[in-house]
């Protein structure tokens, strides 16, 4: 976002937060449900897009045409949000669509904290995305941009039955719609991000060989805090391929000390001889 939408985003966050602080964990996640459904709204309406994010017009008359077009069909809570969205800045259309998306997001992962259920919440994400990375098949039918959300939500739906909470699962549709315009593996990934966010921490994806023992992801999430300066929750990919050491990412920072790198490193030193 530019500068102008990300003020407009930081006033509605700020209030979103203000809001989630006193009300009940089913409220806030009936809203956060509420501000998806709407920025579902606008990526299948451009004009609805263009018209609420227009600077010619006042904010107020953007919020009060909303409004109209709404009316009844979400609560007071969800559409004093909407309120606070319409009438910021908006730099381009697109960034009023992100931001909307995004309030709706933190708004279901703040109903979840509010409820004491969001590390759980973020491990079931990060575990279902490695249930569809381990079958080719599943993650094509997940992945395919022509089928329709609806569809694959409700397969989404049958899988995590009694599995998951449902802000997961409403999470998962999120990342099914193609979160932030990515990938469905890539809106999971960043949907992981922003729960631990929430809980003020940092995601470190570690692929190894054999799964670490319990005192062994205790002893690397504690090496890493210190590196980083902030608690760092470890998520472990068991791949054989790597045959063994391990391979560890946070944010754009790699270190890859696994052997397979180590004989393709060697294999490239040779080639070069």
């Amino acid at each position: 976002m530019q500068a102008a939408s990300r003020e407009s985003y930081a006033a509605a966050r700020q209030r979103l937060d203000a809001y989630a602080r006193d009300a009940d964990a089913t409220r806030v996640a009936a809203t956060g449900d509420e501000l998806v459904s709407v920025s579902d709204l606008l990526r299948r309406q451009p004009r609805l897009r263009r018209a609420l994010s227009d600077p010619a017009r006042a904010g107020e008359d953007r919020a009060a045409l909303l409004r109209s077009l709404l009316g009844d069909k979400i609560g007071a809570d969800a559409g004093d949000l909407l309120g606070v969205l319409v009438s910021g800045r908006w730099s381009a259309p697109g960034e009023l669509l992100e931001a909307t998306e995004r309030l709706g997001v933190e708004a279901l992962l703040a109903s979840a904290d509010r409820a004491g259920d969001l590390g759980e919440v973020e491990d079931e994400l990060f575990r279902f995305g490695q249930l569809v990375a381990a079958d080719p098949e599943l993650s094509n039918v997940l992945s395919d941009p022509i089928a329709p959300v609806r569809q694959r939500a409700e397969l989404t739906g049958v899988l995590l039955q009694g599995k998951a909470r449902p802000v997961t699962v409403r999470l998962v549709e999120v990342a099914l719609a193609g979160f932030g315009g990515r990938s469905f593996s890539g809106g999971l990934t960043r949907l992981v991000e922003l729960a631990a966010d929430r809980r003020d921490r940092q995601v470190a994806y570690v692929t190894v060989a054999a799964p670490l023992a319990e005192e062994e992801e205790r002893r690397l999430g504690g090496r890493l805090t210190e590196i980083y300066g902030r608690e760092v929750t470890v998520k472990q990919t068991v791949d054989p391929a790597v045959l063994g050491g391990m391979s560890v990412q946070i944010g754009s920072d790699l270190y890859d000390g696994t052997i397979l790198r180590r004989l393709a490193d060697t294999r490239n030193a040779l080639a070069k001889r």
